[in-house]
């Protein structure tokens, strides 16, 4: 048992080594080309780092997760091949998967990344996470009070107290697939009936529990809440189970014109390096070697398919549950 066990972590270690050419193909490559939906306050210090590492200049393009994802496909069908890295939201990232775009990702540090979170075609991988948490303020919700379950947001005491983010439609739909979908939207029929406040925005949302005008929300965006907290707000959170997330992922171009140079940077994303960069912009780390208290709980990640798939069946539920019929954003 031992030496099977000796020989299983051998093949393991071997799997994610990286190829002892790839820093050197890379930089006769000499240049890199990523598309990405992160902000460029974000992307900066990334790519820098990056740069002054590998003296491997970084061409990035930055947009919304859906531009990124329609531009890589209308290149495509043009036979122009120029993105050599994608890193963007992961319903973008499935698309691109799903119309044979990506190719595989062949980075060492995929080995601290959750196994539960990698796809396991491995066409892209989680660098970076959006947790969905419950926020309250501290002053308005005593300890003995705070909700440990979704049942205890229908106690009558939260009747018009709290606040649901408008088009929060993959949480829902999420949240409601787990508790058995039959049971998931009847408790949420429930929950609308309590008349929550309807905000929109995840930031406006915790500023307002913040602030007082909500006492609690429980779709917020741990990262948005840990900023707030740390700059003295009344706020605190918590992960109602079942919690969710949403990654956002990076991928390497099937037809890369610079291939060497796109893995390495996919590399450097993922590496203990980039992921301390990462928690450093106040965003949170996917990978287990960087320490974060924004992702010590259980949590699973919202199935693209709700975006891609399921979006029209969910939308309207929203709509009809929370929004009076009105349309709901699926930005």
């Amino acid at each position: 048992m031992r030496v099977a066990a000796l020989l299983l972590s051998i093949a393991a270690v071997v799997a994610h080594a990286q190829d002892p050419t790839l820093v050197e193909r890379a930089k006769k490559e000499g240049t890199v080309n990523i598309y990405t939906s992160m902000q460029l306050v974000d992307s900066g210090p990334l790519t820098q780092a990056f740069e002054k590492k590998h003296g491997i200049k970084v061409n990035l393009w930055r947009a919304s997760g859906e531009k990124v994802a329609q531009r890589v496909l209308t290149e495509a069908r043009g036979n122009r091949f120029e993105a050599d890295a994608i890193e963007t939201d992961g319903a973008q990232m499935e698309i691109l998967h799903r119309e044979g775009q990506l190719g595989t990702v062949q980075a060492p540090s995929i080995k601290d990344i959750p196994p539960a979170i990698v796809p396991s075609h491995r066409a892209y991988v989680p660098t970076r996470l959006t947790l969905y948490v419950m926020v309250y303020n501290t002053k308005l919700v005593p300890a003995s009070e705070v909700p440990n379950t979704y049942e205890d947001l229908l106690h009558p005491r939260w009747a018009g107290r709290l606040g649901i983010e408008t088009a929060d439609v993959a949480w829902f739909a999420a949240v409601a697939k787990a508790m058995g979908e039959e049971k998931g939207i009847a408790y949420f029929r429930k929950l609308a009936q309590t008349k929550p406040s309807l905000r929109s925005g995840h930031t406006l949302m915790a500023e307002l529990v913040a602030a007082g005008e909500i006492a609690l929300a429980p779709d917020a965006h741990v990262q948005g809440v840990a900023r707030l907290k740390d700059k003295g707000a009344p706020v605190e959170w918590k992960a109602l189970q079942p919690a969710f997330g949403q990654p956002s992922s990076v991928g390497v171009a099937k037809r890369a014109p610079h291939p060497a140079a796109a893995q390495l940077f996919a590399e450097f994303i993922l590496s203990r390096e980039g992921q301390e960069i990462i928690k450093s912009r106040n965003r949170v780390p996917s990978s287990t070697a960087v320490d974060s208290p924004l992702n010590k709980f259980r949590y699973d990640l919202i199935d693209p398919a709700i975006a891609l798939d399921e979006w029209e069946k969910w939308s309207k539920l929203f709509s009809e549950i929370f929004l009076a019929g009105r349309a709901v954003s699926k930005e």
